[in-house]
């Protein structure tokens, strides 16, 4: 008789998550800071001499929320920056690639999903209203990496993620730093969120 495929990882906590069941127990802030800090958006294709990560990219979706909803909850804020959290063990795919593979990766990342935020206090389904403002956050940070960092015209951008309003992008200039200071950045921003909830 073949055993079962194993679906757990080992974390560096020394965690071992469970990626088809997840459970809050198994999530810990330094794994998620850890791995994001190591996971290169736009499949690594950045200008710089370190890739350009899903820690970096989530403390600027959190930085650009705040701009954009000033007076939002601080737990809509910690949405904000775990809003790409389940990549940590998932990865990051770009949309072409997501929308190829189909509704198994969104199933992976919803279950995740759902497990971070009962870890961290948050309600586990977001509020469609502010999935649309994370989504909006998330599209102006698209924009400046992929103007920056990433190669694009700024008239290429417009037209793949929308024209950024000078009012919230203002001031924002991508530096790409080591991992280990991402990583450190990352869980410093979320304790100091969740010690505001």
């Amino acid at each position: 008789m073949a055993s079962k495929p194993r679906a757990w990882q080992r974390m560096l906590s020394g965690r071992r998550l469970d990626l088809l069941d997840p459970t809050p127990m198994d999530i810990e802030i330094e794994d998620i800071a850890h791995g994001l800090a190591f996971v290169a958006r736009w499949n690594g294709q950045t200008f710089g001499d370190f890739p350009y990560s899903v820690a970096e990219h989530s403390l600027l979706v959190e930085q650009i929320y705040g701009r954009l909803y000033p007076k939002a909850p601080v737990k809509w804020r910690l949405a904000a920056l775990l809003h790409d959290a389940p990549e940590y063990v998932i990865g990051d795919m770009i949309s072409p690639v997501k929308n190829a593979v189909g509704s198994g990766y969104g199933e992976l990342d919803e279950r995740l999903t759902t497990a971070i935020h009962v870890r961290f206090g948050l309600p586990a389904k977001t509020p469609v209203t502010v999935k649309k403002a994370i989504k909006r956050a998330d599209k102006i940070s698209a924009w400046l990496e992929a103007t920056q960092i990433a190669g694009f015209s700024v008239e290429e951008a417009n037209k793949l993620f929308g024209r950024a309003n000078p009012e919230y992008t203002r001031g924002l200039d991508i530096h790409l730093r080591a991992p280990r200071i991402v990583r450190e950045a990352f869980t410093e921003r979320h304790n100091a969120l969740l010690a505001e909830l």
